[in-house]
């Protein structure tokens, strides 16, 4: 008997795959990744034109097809969305979970979702999609699935396993059953374990857990992240105002909405505008990259403008031009990890647990033993080291000391008023603290040179 070749990533099985797309052989690409993981299967999809990903997809069973395209690169799943017809599209959703599901459709105007949604099979899921739809993408409304195992607080064990049955059809993982009352109101949830070793005529109101969290639909994907962290849940149920269970939300999803963040604040960090990839036009990265980049030349102008302001001090002192490298890079390396620090508290709201009068004593009292121990190891450097002066020693000595302290404030306070104005505080961690500091220490290198050395 033919042996099942099994799935590999590498150069040559991209060759044969596309041969094999060439001569219209969906045999190799059904047989050849039978065994793969949906991931790896993006992977390689990443790698073919637009027209070989359409055909691998179009090979593999619609189940397996449709987890493949959620998992493909946000690019890629976009342009294999658009380029495929409304009814292959709804083929794959009717076998998608409601929230991928809406995911996918969010990428669509509105005409051509209403289309897609119009050729769906199963109504249910039509339902469910039309009501996530009305949910912010960013809320627990929106991150929700509609697909979940609930039990009546008034039915009996075996009556219960039977819906479990049923229910189960639609949902991948099953991580709780959730009990409601006659009004859908969410009550708690029970084992599938105690369930299970319960007697047959037991009623779940008996079994169930009453303490149970919930989130509403109206609150921050970040505040949904924070809570299942903090109590290790692999689930929390969705509540409407009126305390009705209409989703959960599974850690994927959370871990999902993460990595999007996470990338958006990297990008912020490193200066760019808008979210790109390395596969986008000259024009979209180049476009991401200036305005940061015009704040970083604004700024190194203004710095030569300063310099150029102690021009005088410079040239009866030219030691101190070989200092400048050394109190910029520290100034901008302190600011950078203080903001960073203030950037992960704040996104697990720890920033809070101190009042901001505690905060700042602490930084300050951090920054005063930095800029001690940095102080002092530069001015023995330049005094016995390098042999200048011990007055010059003590000028960059002291630049540097005041550069760490007043640094240290500013990668503080930066995120946390950028953050009380609504704006992204990871942006503080980029450029802006970074040109920010290097004037800063510019003019207090050239202030105390000026008072020390009365140039």
């Amino acid at each position: 008997m033919e042996s099942v070749r099994t799935f590999e990533l590498s150069k040559e099985y991209l060759e044969e795959l596309r041969e094999s797309i060439r001569q219209e052989d969906s045999g190799f690409v059904i047989s050849t990744m039978a065994e793969a993981k949906k991931a790896d299967i993006a992977a390689i999809l990443d790698e073919l034109n637009m027209e070989e990903a359409l055909y691998v997809l179009r090979s593999l069973p619609p189940d397996f097809a449709a987890d493949t395209l959620i998992e493909l690169h946000e690019d890629l799943q976009y342009k294999a969305i658009k380029a495929m017809e409304p009814e292959e599209l709804a083929a794959l959703i009717d076998q998608m979970d409601s929230d991928d599901a809406v995911d996918i459709l969010n990428q669509l105007v509105i005409k051509d979702r209403e289309v897609v949604i119009g050729h769906l099979e199963k109504k249910e899921k039509s339902l469910y999609i039309r009501e996530l739809l009305r949910y912010d993408e960013d809320s627990a409304g929106g991150l929700m699935a509609k697909e979940f195992i609930k039990a009546n607080h008034n039915w009996s064990v075996i009556q219960t396993i039977d819906e479990i049955r049923r229910q189960a059809e639609n949902v991948d993982k099953i991580y709780s059953i959730y009990v409601v009352d006659d009004k859908e109101k969410l009550l708690g949830r029970v084992a599938l374990k105690k369930i299970i070793l319960a007697a047959s005529s037991t009623k779940i109101g008996d079994l169930y857990e009453g303490s149970i969290i919930s989130v509403p639909t109206s609150m921050e994907g970040e505040e949904v992240a924070e809570i299942m962290r903090r109590y290790d849940l692999e689930a929390v149920p969705v509540v409407n105002v009126k305390n009705k269970l209409v989703g959960r939300i599974t850690v994927d999803d959370i871990l999902d909405l993460l990595r999007e963040q996470a990338e958006e604040d990297i990008q912020a960090m490193t200066g760019l505008s808008d979210d790109v990839e390395e596969t986008d036009s000259v024009y979209r990265l180049s476009k991401a990259r200036l305005p940061w980049l015009i704040i970083g030349i604004v700024g190194g102008l203004l710095g030569a403008g300063f310099i150029g302001f102690f021009e005088e001090g410079l040239s009866a002192v030219t030691a101190l031009a070989f200092f400048i490298p050394l109190i910029t890079a520290t100034g901008g390396n302190v600011g950078i990890q203080s903001s960073t620090l203030v950037v992960q508290s704040l996104a697990t709201k720890s920033v809070f647990k101190d009042s901001l009068l505690v905060r700042f004593v602490k930084v300050f009292m951090v920054a005063i033993l930095n800029g001690l121990v940095l102080g002092t190891f530069v001015w023995f450097t330049v005094v016995f080291l390098y042999g200048h002066p011990t007055e010059f020693g003590l000028v960059v000595a002291i630049a540097l000391f005041s550069v760490v302290i007043l640094a240290s404030f500013m990668g503080t306070l930066t995120p946390i008023v950028l953050d009380k104005f609504g704006i992204n505080p990871a942006i503080a961690s980029g450029p802006f603290i970074t040109t920010a500091n290097d004037l800063l220490g510019l003019g207090v290198y050239f202030t105390v040179a000026t008072l020390l050395l009365n140039l």
